[in-house]
């Protein structure tokens, strides 16, 4: 039953009913709302063609309930432009929002050169009082913008509106025009993402697609060298896992056009329409962008993932699939034989410590996915995992993108209407080329989800409580959770190890052959660490002493 306490017996469970689970997690709400949440927590069940069941996402948050998500601002400045290192990023709006201006993740980058602008270190922000709250901010946002200019020179400057700005309006657009027609070499644009606008960090990523797309994409037309031209969306280079990414598309004869957004600059992005193929990692945060260059200059996008060594081999060789070159597979092959023994060695070390264990992962974008691989492949088994800003076609896959209905909060978000460029659109593929794709196995335009790997009668829940995280520790007892920071602590304090995957704390990378390597040894040091079972005092776990009162 869901209601065994394993620490009560002394043993793991290992056969929990999941439905069970779900009525327990849902006993504790009022009935409107259990209602509500029953439709975002669904027992998995594969059929054979794949499908899986449908799954409420994208929707407000019941007030009340202690969420994991982020506001649109930390999705648009945080997340997707927050890792670029030479565009100025100024947060209008009170200091209090300041913190997404700062660094606030993991995010490294390498300039080209001593010379190379790298602003990602420093928090700019108008800081604005009273007096602009009453009065408007457009003033304060003309002087930040002209502070940063003189004291910096950059190519570009983002302006990103928060909370205050949206209610008092702003006019942050007609700022950012008026502010790059006067300084006349710096692009100046602004971006609406104030935090209340979505129902999640998803708005945020949404707009900053958009945004970026509109003012930057296309305004460099250099055609670089290389035969084998693509660009890396939806990577932030969190502890430096760009960094080994590239190292491999270095190795293979590959060109990296531009990264969206991890170890980036302006001129990657302007420059990023020349590619020939794009590359999707995280599906949720960018894969506008990559439909919008699609549609307007003709370049395809591909799903890979680059956690996990077995999926990084089948990553590198769906890349030499594509362009259909046999010296390109060929070294796509040599380099995956030069570094699976490392990978494998250090792999039999660690599933022999780790097989049969359990992990529950609960991590934005596509890192509740993709890090499943990595367990599997020592031998652990991931029962709960979950998104905290999903559409449904992250979980269930692209096939389901026709029956989702786009509701108030959705439409909320501005949809960019794309037409071909009369000049510059170009397919890169005839028909017969996508035809041969497709025969080979290689999915233009696709996602399977997150549901459709998962094993049937594992738990799936959206935008997970920390009552429900509580709650599925007390029942499972996993041996890892992998979650964000606001969890961290708590789930510490319940004694099981929790690895902070949105920025990784400490540690890294992670992404690659090597990444592999690295988390293979950090998941075996925390799940077999004794540290955990000192969180009790002796006396706690061992009583000597008992009484009653008196009265008893």
């Amino acid at each position: 039953m869901a209601t065994v306490n394993a620490e009560e017996l002394g043993a793991p469970v290992i056969d929990i009913n999941a439905e069970e689970v779900k009525k327990e997690l849902l006993s504790k709400y009022p009935t409107k709302v259990a209602r509500k949440r029953a439709k975002q927590i669904v027992v998995n069940e594969v059929a054979p063609d794949g499908a899986v069941p449908e799954i409420a996402v994208n929707v407000r948050t019941i007030p009340g309930i202690i969420s994991q998500r982020g506001c649109t601002y930390a999705g648009c400045k945080g997340v997707v432009l927050g890792p670029t290192r030479d565009i100025v990023n100024i947060t209008h709006g009170p200091i209090g929002c300041g913190f997404y201006s700062w660094l606030t993740r993991r995010n490294q980058t390498k300039p080209p050169g001593p010379e190379a602008h790298n602003f990602m270190t420093y928090c700019f922000s108008t800081d604005m009082q009273d007096e602009q709250i009453i009065f408007g901010g457009e003033k304060k946002l003309r002087q930040a913008i002209q502070e940063a200019y003189d004291l910096f020179h950059p190519k570009a400057i983002g302006l990103f509106a928060t909370c205050p700005v949206g209610l008092i309006g702003d006019d942050v657009h007609a700022v950012a025009r008026e502010m790059k027609e006067k300084l006349g070499d710096c692009n100046v644009f602004a971006f609406s993402c104030e935090g209340y606008k979505g129902v999640s960090q998803s708005a945020g990523h949404h707009i900053a697609n958009n945004g970026i797309f509109t003012h930057v994409v296309g305004l460099d037309d250099t055609v670089k060298e290389g035969e084998f031209k693509i660009n890396m969306l939806g990577e932030y280079n969190i502890g430096g896992d760009a960094f080994e990414i590239e190292r491999l598309f270095d190795d293979i004869g590959v060109t990296l056009i531009s990264t969206f957004s991890g170890n980036s600059s302006y001129e990657y992005f302007a420059n990023s329409h020349t590619a020939d193929l794009n590359l999707i990692m995280c599906h949720r945060s960018i894969n506008y962008v990559a439909e919008m260059m699609e549609t307007k200059f003709g370049i395809p996008w591909i799903k890979v993932n680059f956690i996990g060594a077995g999926a990084t081999a089948k990553s590198l060789r769906k890349i030499a699939g594509y362009f259909e070159n046999k010296e390109l597979s060929a070294l796509v092959e040599e380099v995956i034989a030069r570094e699976m023994p490392a990978v494998e060695k250090v792999r039999e070390e660690v599933k022999a410590n780790c097989e049969g264990k359990r992990a529950m992962l609960f991590v934005g974008g596509s890192r509740a996915h993709h890090y499943q691989e990595l367990f599997q492949e020592i031998g652990m088994e991931t029962i709960a995992a979950g998104y905290e800003f999903a559409h449904r076609d992250d979980y269930e896959g692209r096939r389901v993108l026709p029956s989702i209905k786009v509701d108030a909060d959705s439409r909320n978000i501005e949809e960019l209407h794309v037409e071909p460029d009369p000049e510059r659109y170009r397919p890169r593929l005839a028909p017969e080329g996508i035809e041969r794709l497709a025969k080979a196995g290689i999915e233009l335009s696709g996602y399977e989800g997150m549901m459709a790997e998962m094993a049937s009668g594992s738990l799936i829940i959206d935008d997970i409580s920390q009552f429900e995280t509580e709650k599925l520790i007390e029942i499972y007892r996993p041996d890892i959770i992998c979650a964000g920071i606001k969890e961290k602590y708590a789930i510490q304090k319940s004694g099981v190890p929790m690895k902070q995957l949105h920025s990784y704390d400490s540690g890294g990378p992670y992404a690659g052959f090597k990444g592999a390597i690295n988390f293979y040894r950090e998941i075996d040091r925390m799940v077999n660490s004794k540290v955990w079972k000192y969180l009790k005092a002796p006396w706690q776990e061992h009583p000597e002493l008992a009484a009653k009162y008196v009265w008893e």
